[in-house]
């Protein structure tokens, strides 16, 4: 009977079904609707003694998840440190880190081949691109605004601008105001991570792996013009190696 891990991110949290080293079934309920929670419990026959390991970038709603937990099964374990996790971060202050994106970085050390960087790519509400040396050490990345979030900044922070939906299929060029909203975000994030691929190729000049992640993964993986591992699976791999550490 394995573990039960969870990633509490900014719109949606994932549940992880897990093996002794393997996620093998994921769940995206939402982070706020104790209901769908209860659901999915029935839905995966969860019990009592399975144990369940949280981590995430909202502290207050993974706390809110931890005590709904507490009261249905009898070990509940927090991830709220980045001293906790099984991995070497050269930077500064290594708290001040995203915990998602260091998990990242420790699934990815399980999966990369031997003395091989990696590119970690996480596209949810935010974009974040990070890189991993070929020792296994967190070096570090750049974070900007998803598909989503730019939209809504766009028509939030301007007087006319809609709010659009993504389109994967946009064109250029845009031949109205909306169309050329959805052109200029889809190439802006599909764009931005290639940059950021190449500038970390010409920083770090070796052989390196890009895996990605995250709700948009499979919008991104479509356009990104390189090879590719696409993982959906692997901050919960990252919080499930974390718990194998300690």
């Amino acid at each position: 009977m394995g573990p039960i891990v969870v990633d509490v991110g900014n719109t949606r949290m994932k549940w992880g079904l897990c093996s002794s080293d393997l996620v093998w079934s994921v769940a995206s309920l939402p982070p706020d609707d104790p209901n769908a929670w209860d659901a999915q419990w029935r839905a995966w026959k969860i019990e009592r003694v399975q144990p369940w390991i949280l981590a995430g970038v909202h502290p207050a709603r993974r706390d809110e998840l931890a005590t709904w937990l507490k009261a249905r099964c009898d070990r509940v374990e927090l991830l709220t440190s980045n001293s906790q996790l099984p991995i070497r971060v050269d930077l500064e202050n290594s708290e001040a880190v995203g915990i998602d994106r260091l998990l990242n970085a420790v699934a990815a050390n399980r999966r990369r081949q031997e003395n091989v960087a990696a590119i970690l790519i996480d596209a949810g509400s935010a974009v974040t691109v990070d890189y991993v040396d070929c020792a296994g050490v967190f070096r570090g990345g750049a974070i900007f605004p998803g598909f989503g979030l730019m939209a809504k900044a766009l028509h939030a922070y301007t007087a006319l601008l809609p709010l659009v939906p993504l389109d994967e299929a946009a064109t250029l060029p845009g031949t109205s105001t909306g169309p050329a909203i959805q052109a200029g975000i889809l190439h802006a994030v599909i764009g931005g991570i290639e940059r950021l691929i190449n500038e970390f190729q010409h920083r770090f000049p070796t052989a390196f792996e890009v895996f990605l992640t995250g709700g948009d993964a499979g919008v991104i993986a479509a356009k990104l013009h390189r090879s590719k591992d696409v993982w959906p699976e692997m901050t919960l791999e990252g919080i499930l190696h974390s718990r194998a550490a300690r």
